[in-house]
């Protein structure tokens, strides 16, 4: 208990899955506060209500990741409301058939909304975040991206693309910020049940062809993810920095 005491962090995507998974973990283990940034409101508030009611500081706030002045605004409230930041958790994304998609079967709108929400995102959080960490005296900065950021496959075009994106960005961060005491990492999620991967599960033959590919006998679920990240997130990991930490059941092992 208490791995983050003190500590004030931003979850993108906070609201379900992975995020929700997060923000739940965070609390519990004594942040000074939790901010759920999504966009979808109703399931966010309903989170911060039941973060509060068990003990934790948590509170909603709508964000959209892709646009720079609702970045703006969500972390100079966060700073008015909590005193400063310390952790910035990019898990907002998206997946569905314009990630898919094979090369020829992308459009150029697509990639763009893909490597917007999955990556643009990114850079426009981190980018904001920075100066208020530096005041901070250092800060942890975590990407979520996927197996499918270091391996191809069968489809999925734009989402590699962008998953791969804030891979090298992670690392990039890290390095001009490391004299900040700004470390900056990638977490790489293998075949997770979440709300955005439900329906491509429930298709004939996927969920069996994933559990054939994880050599540890299940799929991932969200609190699987959210372990990893809070390790970045706190000072047990005060010497990592640049890192990828895969958390996939071996499935890029094999």
């Amino acid at each position: 208990m208490n791995r983050l005491s003190g500590k004030v962090a931003i979850v993108t995507g906070g609201a379900s899955g992975i995020g929700e998974a997060t923000c739940r973990l965070f609390a519990r283990e004594g942040a000074a506060g939790v901010v759920i940034a999504d966009i979808q409101d109703s399931l966010g508030r309903n989170l911060a209500a039941d973060i509060e009611k068990s003990g934790g500081t948590a509170v909603f706030m709508h964000l959209d990741v892709t646009k720079e002045a609702e970045w703006v605004r969500v972390i100079r409230d966060t700073v008015t409301r909590y005193g400063r930041l310390n952790v910035v958790v990019h898990n907002a994304g998206m997946s569905g058939p314009l990630a898919r998609a094979r090369v020829e079967d992308a459009t150029e709108e697509g990639w763009q909304l893909v490597m917007d929400v999955n990556a643009t995102s990114a850079f426009l959080g981190t980018k904001h975040a920075i100066p208020e960490m530096r005041k901070a005296g250092g800060g942890s900065i975590i990407c979520i991206s996927s197996i499918y950021g270091i391996v191809g496959s069968r489809a999925g075009t734009a989402y590699h693309a962008s998953k791969g994106a804030i891979r090298l960005f992670a690392k990039t961060a890290a390095v001009q910020y490391a004299a900040d005491n700004i470390r900056v990492n990638s977490v790489h999620p293998g075949f997770t049940d979440t709300p955005m991967t439900a329906e491509l599960h429930a298709r004939p033959g996927v969920r069996e062809e994933r559990l054939s590919l994880t050599p540890l006998p299940r799929l991932g679920v969200p609190d699987d993810i959210a372990w990893g990240v809070l390790y970045l997130a706190s000072d047990e990991a005060s010497w990592v920095t640049g890192a990828e930490l895969v958390i996939d059941g071996g499935m890029i092992a094999r």
